[in-house]
This record gives C-alpha cells, structure tokens and sequence, in this order.
C-alpha cells in the first residue's frame, strides 16, 4: 500500500483511526460493565426510571458513557472537562426524564443533552475543579485471549503506538465545529441524519463539515508523514554495533 492509499484509508476512518480516536485515557468511563447490556431498549429503561425504578438509571449510563465521552471529548478538546460534561448531561437527563417523548431516540436526546453541554462549557472555558487527570497518551488496546494472531514485536507495538498517536494528535487539531461532526459520522457510526439531529444541523452540512474534516486530516498526516519519512527503518546505533560485534565475531572464528 502506498503513502498515499494509506494515509486516505486512515481519513476516511480505518479501524486504526477509530482506536486512536476512541480510546479513552487512563480512568475515563467505560461502558465494560454487564449492567449495560440489558436487553430492555433506552427508552422502556427510560420509562421506567421516570417511573421510579432509579437503579435502572445507572445501566443507561454504562450504555452511553463511551458516546457521550467522545462526543464531549470531541467538543471540548480535554478529558476531564469532557467528564465534566458527562456527569452535567446526565444530571440534566435526570430531571428532565419526564419531558422525553419519544419523538426521537432517547440516545440521540441524551447526546444532544451533552452536545449543548460541552458547548456551553467551552464558552465559559470553565475547568472541572478537583479533576486534574491530564490525559496520557492512548495505552493499546487489550490483547485478546485464547487462539488467535502472535503478538506483535516490540518494533510493531513501538510502531503501531507512535502511528496512533499521530492519528489523534491530527484529530486533536481539527476545528471543534469538524471534529465533533468526524467522531459522530466515523467513530460513533451515526448516519448523516442521526448526526444532523444530534447537532441541530441540515444533513447538507453535515456531509460538508466531514468532508472538510476528511480533508484537513489527510492533509495533516500528509504532512506528519512527509516530516518523519527520513526515519523510516531507521539504523540507530545499538543495531548497528550489535551487527558489526556479530561479524567481526565470525571473521576472527574463521581466520
């Protein structure tokens, strides 16, 4: 695959991308949890927690953290205002249980809670006081257990990481207005109408800011490539010496 192909593959939303985009920094919510694969849809789980079976709330929450995280995430640019913006969301979902019709998906209510959230939280470029976590760079995804592929070399997991987090630094540089647009079509997977009815955008505009937001990153990671291409297979030293020992070795066994 050449540069080129590559590098448009990971704008257009690779499984590679969709990692690097996606994973969550150390202690942000997951939604691991087997309470939240209840076979009750959100809005029965909703009806009834509006009806006083609170617990019920707590398997709504595990169900959403992972969206609402990336979409706050997306919003706001930092982790934990993102987390900020999740547990506001949710209180506010709280409340207002009772005012949810139906009229549209209570996931797509729920993420137009955190969206008008986030958004007002980076107006006011307020900060969650007491949640300092600044976010670590994107630990790899958990190895599968049982029969399956080797794992990779230190050299491919070193490689792998560093291509990662290029990736998410490039998203990271997206305007706020493209990003959230990207992670809802390319991570999230929403179609184009679930993404305009989340962020009160016509379906035309949509289809705009993610082309944008295609093409600003396949332009950035053209760039990161172009900068770090005289790297590539690099020979650092300890190698080197490591194959120089190794010859001249054998050439003194053989005299």
């Amino acid at each position: 695959m050449n540069e080129g192909r590559a590098v448009s593959e990971a704008a257009g939303g690779s499984a590679t991308l969709r990692a690097a985009v996606t994973a969550a920094p150390e202690g942000a919510p997951r939604a691991s949890s087997p309470r939240a694969s209840s076979p009750l849809a959100d809005e029965e789980l909703a009806a009834r927690v509006a009806a006083g079976e609170s617990a019920l709330f707590e398997v709504l929450m595990r169900r959403h953290n992972q969206r609402l995280y990336r979409v706050a995430r997306a919003i706001t640019g930092d982790g934990a205002v993102a987390e900020d913006v999740m547990q506001e969301a949710y209180v506010r979902a709280w409340e207002n249980l009772d005012r949810f019709e139906g009229r549209s998906r209570f996931a797509t209510w729920l993420t137009r809670i955190a969206v008008h959230e986030a958004l007002a939280r980076r107006r006011r470029g307020r900060r969650l006081v007491g949640l300092a976590a600044a976010e670590t760079p994107d630990g790899e995804l958990p190895a599968g257990s049982g029969s399956g592929p080797p794992s990779p070399s230190p050299e491919a997991e070193s490689a792998r990481g560093e291509l990662r987090e290029s990736l998410r630094r490039a998203v990271d540089a997206l305007p706020s207005a493209l990003r959230v647009v990207f992670v809802l079509r390319e991570v999230e997977r929403l179609s184009t109408a679930e993404t305009a009815e989340t962020l009160g955008l016509g379906e035309s505009a949509v289809k705009v800011r993610l082309h944008r937001a295609r093409r600003a990153l396949r332009d950035d990671l053209e760039r990161r490539i172009g900068a770090t291409a005289g790297d590539l297979y690099a020979f650092y030293a300890p190698r080197c010496d490591s194959v120089v020992a190794a010859v001249l070795a054998r050439i003194r066994r053989e005299r």
